[in-house]
C-alpha cells in the first residue's frame, strides 16, 4: 500500500542528515522558521494527561516498553534509519492518547506497533519489507498482511494523516551550532545525541517534554562531554537564549532526567565482580559435571517445547469507527 504525505518539508525539519551543512548555512536558518517548529510541536504529540494514564496504570507502561523495544530491534534489524523508529513510536504514542486499544497489552499492541512501525518506514526509508517480513524479532503473533493494512488505515483515520511530525532531530544541528558555531563537532554531536535520546525513548518520563525540550537537553548532556565546549553548554543559562518559545524550566528539567537515566543505565551494565573462591579439583569437576547435566535437560526441555507464534488476522475492531475509547 503506497502511502503520501502532502505535507510539504525540508531537509532541516525532517530529521535527514545535515552533517554537511556549513556554519554559514546554519546562521542563514531564521530564528521564526525554528521557533514556528516549536509552536507546532504541540501538534505532534499525546495530551499533556497521556503521562498521568501511565501513572495511574490506567495503561500499561510495561506494554508501552515492551513495544518501544521491539520497535528498536526492528529498527537495528534492517539498519532504519532513528528517526523511523522515533516516528513509530510517535504514532504509537499519538494513536495511544486518542484510542483506547482493546486489551491492553497482547496481540492488539503488536498489532499497533507493526502498523505504526510499516507507516514510519513508509514515511522515511528507501527500501521497505514487506508487512509479513516486519514481523522478526521475537513476535508473538503473526498478522496477515490485510489485518496490518487495516490497522495502518486506523492508525491514519485517528492521526488525521498527520505523519510528516515535529521530532528531536528536527532541530539538533540548530541547537549544535549555537554551542558549537564553528560545527567543528556537528558530526560528535548529532551521533551522541542521537543515541541519547534513542536510548530514553522507552522511559514514559520522557513523554512529559516535547521535542525541542529533548533535543536541546541531549546537545546539553553531548557538550558537556568535550571539556572545550562545556562552558558553553550551562543548562540554566544558555538554552532559552537559542531561540524563541524554548522553556529553560523544562530543559534542565529534561536534562537532569537524561543525566540520571544515563547513571541508572551505567550501574545496570557495570560488570559484577564475583567472589574467587578456593575449590578442590574433585569438586572443579563435580561441578561442571551438574553444570554440563542441567544445561542439557534445560536445552532438552526447550527444544520438546517450542514457542509457538499464533497467526492472528481479520480483526472487527481494526476497522470498526464506532469502537469507543472508553
Amino acid at each position: 500500500m503506497n502511502l503520501f504525505c502532502g505535507e510539504e518539508h525540508s531537509g532541516v525539519f525532517s530529521g535527514e542528515s545535515t552533517a554537511d551543512f556549513s556554519s554559514e548555512e546554519v546562521d542563514s536558518w531564521p530564528d521564526d522558521s525554528i521557533a514556528s517548529c516549536i509552536e507546532d510541536e504541540r501538534h505532534f504529540v499525546p495530551g499533556l494527561d497521556y503521562l498521568s494514564r501511565f501513572q495511574s496504570q490506567s495503561l500499561d507502561a510495561s506494554a508501552r516498553e515492551e513495544s518501544v523495544s521491539w520497535i528498536l530491534k526492528v529498527q537495528a534489524y534492517y539498519n532504519f534509519q532513528p528517526l523511523t523508529a522515533y516516528l513509530a513510536v510517535n504514532y504509537m504514542d499519538r494513536f495511544l492518547y486518542a484510542r483506547r486499544l482493546p486489551e491492553t497489552s497482547g496481540w492488539p499492541m503488536q498489532l499497533l506497533a507493526v502498523a505504526c512501525l510499516s507507516l514510519a518506514a513508509k514515511m522515511e526509508e528507501i527500501l521497505v519489507p514487506s508487512l509479513f517480513d516486519f514481523q522478526v524479532e521475537g513476535v508473538k503473533y503473526i498478522f496477515e498482511s490485510k489485518t496490518i493494512k487495516r490497522m495502518e488505515l486506523l492508525v491514519l483515520s485517528v492521526l488525521d494523516w498527520r505523519l510528516r511530525s515535529v521530532t528531536p532531530f528536527s532541530f539538533l544541528s540548530f541547537f549544535a551550532y549555537k554551542i558549537d558555531p564553528l560545527g567543528t563537532f556537528l558530526g560528535f554531536f548529532l551521533s551522541h545525541a542521537t543515541e541519547i535520546i534513542l536510548s530514553n525513548i522507552k522511559e514514559a518520563s520522557f513523554l512529559e517534554y516535547w521535542p525541542s525540550s529533548i533535543a536541546a537537553a541531549a546537545i546539553l548532556c553531548v557538550a558537556n562531554e568535550l571539556p572545550s565546549l562545556s562552558s558553553a553548554a550551562n543548562p540554566h543559562e544558555s538554552p532559552e537564549t537559542w531561540c524563541d518559545g524554548l522553556s529553560k524550566e523544562k530543559i534542565v528539567r529534561c536534562y537532569r532526567l537524561m543525566k540520571a537515566m544515563a547513571i541508572e543505565n551505567n550501574r545496570r551494565n557495570a560488570p559484577k565482580v564475583i567472589a574467587k573462591l578456593r575449590v578442590s579439583v574433585r569438586a572443579a569437576s563435580t561441578l561442571m559435571r551438574t553444570s554440563d547435566e542441567s544445561s542439557f535437560s534445560s536445552s532438552s526441555s526447550s527444544l520438546s517445547s517450542p514457542c509457538k507464534r499464533r497467526k492472528l488476522s481479520d480483526y472487527s475492531w481494526v476497522g470498526d469507527d464506532k469502537s469507543s475509547s472508553e
